[in-house]
């Protein structure tokens, strides 16, 4: 509900322009901790430590742990997208058939609610998104899991290729002096498939991931702010008895920004442990077709030569970059589509006085 006020739904290219700029800016923030985790997964043997030791030992120490920006930041940038432009696409879809929808108070706070005679009443529907710091639908938990997971599955689908690139030029396995000459060479060598090696293994990876990250950080940002209705987070205070109808305050921008980012990293810690096996099952075929083979031959091969242990590879540096980017990407992200929103509204506001 938006009191008189017109509601804006951003358009999917703002949507695409949020997601670039937030997978730009995590992509060349956490590169280290990227090149670090495919260095420690391309081989059972090789520990964090080693992997320091080695870049620490060789020339331009600083700018080898940035090595493959580029193509993370290409990877990750249009990837990121890609994937809220689509994610934006079919939740508004889904949110139409099931009657739920963005809401936006008259103070250009932004909610997540329900339309009135959609299972709740107006006042109850209005509250719930008046203390949400999302500017997504409200969606089922089976309609964040299915969403979440297709988008992704298709967003990777496209990226693959530099996907492929990425992590053979992080790796120590390969010489490539540049991005062109890695895509040369793989052409040669492999093929076109050989540009989408590992898809299989980095869909169910991801598809899953992005399913449960939805999940979590939905469920995570609705307790959170549940909670922050005692605690001060709101403008007028927060009071859970201070409610007076139509007249109370969304959440501030800061507490907002606060709750998505708290809520990212918890999401992405969980979704990062379940699906971490997958991820170097992924990084194995990538950087050593010839010997794996396909996703189920490397699970087996990875299993007799190096135990249960080597599909944990890397886990606590994925979780550590994942944790951090995930909640970076999701917070810039949804405070873009809030920013600009809240600047609808208040030119539409001027416009009426």
């Amino acid at each position: 509900m938006s009191h008189g006020v017109p509601q804006r739904k951003s358009s999917s290219s703002f949507h695409f322009a949020a997601g670039l700029l937030s997978g730009t800016f995590t992509a060349a923030l956490l590169q280290p901790a990227d090149l670090l985790k495919t260095r420690v997964q391309q081989s059972h043997s090789t520990s964090l430590t080693s992997s320091l030791r080695a870049i620490a030992a060789g020339p331009s120490p600083l700018r080898q742990l940035w090595r493959g920006t580029v193509p993370s930041i290409l990877r990750t940038g249009l990837g990121s997208a890609l994937y809220f432009s689509g994610l934006n696409a079919l939740r508004r879809g889904v949110s139409s058939a099931s009657g739920s929808e963005a809401v936006t108070n008259g103070n250009g706070k932004v909610g997540a609610g329900r339309r009135e005679g959609a299972g709740r009443d107006g006042e109850e529907g209005e509250r719930e998104g008046l203390r949400s710091s999302s500017v997504l639908p409200r969606l089922s938990s089976g309609g964040n899991m299915l969403t979440g997971a297709l988008a992704r599955a298709a967003a990777g689908l496209v990226m693959m290729p530099i996907t492929v690139i990425k992590v053979r030029y992080e790796s120590s396995y390969y010489a490539y002096s540049g991005l062109a000459g890695a895509g040369r060479d793989i052409l040669r060598t492999e093929g076109v498939g050989g540009l989408f090696k590992g898809w299989g293994a980095t869909a169910i990876r991801d598809a899953p991931y992005a399913g449960l990250y939805v999940v979590f950080y939905e469920e995570g940002k609705r307790r959170l702010a549940s909670l922050s209705a005692f605690g001060g987070l709101h403008e007028d205070g927060g009071d859970a008895e201070g409610w007076s109808g139509r007249r109370r305050e969304g959440m501030t921008a800061k507490a907002s920004a606060s709750i998505n980012f708290v809520s990212g990293i918890l999401a992405a810690a969980l979704a990062t442990a379940i699906t971490n096996p997958f991820d170097a099952i992924k990084t194995r075929l990538q950087l050593m077709p010839a010997k794996y083979g396909n996703m189920l031959s490397a699970a087996r091969t990875m299993l007799r030569e190096e135990g249960t242990r080597s599909f944990m590879d890397g886990l606590g540096l994925r979780i550590g970059r994942k944790a951090v980017s995930s909640a970076l990407a999701w917070t810039v992200y949804e405070e873009a589509i809030r920013r600009a929103e809240m600047k609808f509204i208040e030119r539409k506001e001027e416009e009426v006085l």
